[in-house]
């Protein structure tokens, strides 16, 4: 008995866990151009790139509505600086918190 109450413990403690990530499609930039690199051309991939090297923050732009938000973990990016990718985390205000990140097509 005890171990039915602790398995369905977990499972709801999983299912609660995994029902609070969400997924977006989006671009990453900087903070200085924000939306304006969100194309993922190469021109802007360098520029990001370039950004960030100088000091800027890397942010999220959102695919759909172009919104910039900040990324409390920005070290989960460094690879994707420019490009257009998926993200699953949590969005607490204007703050991603990134828990997968991936290319998108």
């Amino acid at each position: 008995m005890k171990r039915a109450i602790l398995a369905c413990s977990l499972t709801a403690f999983l299912w609660a866990v995994t029902a609070s990530a969400s997924e977006w499609t989006g671009y990453i930039s900087d903070a200085k151009c924000g939306a304006a690199h969100a194309d993922g051309s190469e021109k802007s991939i360098k520029c990001v790139q370039a950004c960030v090297k100088g000091g800027q923050a890397p942010v999220f732009v959102t695919a759909a509505d172009k919104k910039v938000l900040k990324i409390a973990n920005a070290d989960k990016v460094k690879e994707h600086l420019g490009h257009k990718v998926k993200v699953t985390g949590s969005l607490k205000g204007d703050t991603l918190t990134i828990d997968t990140i991936a290319m998108a097509h």
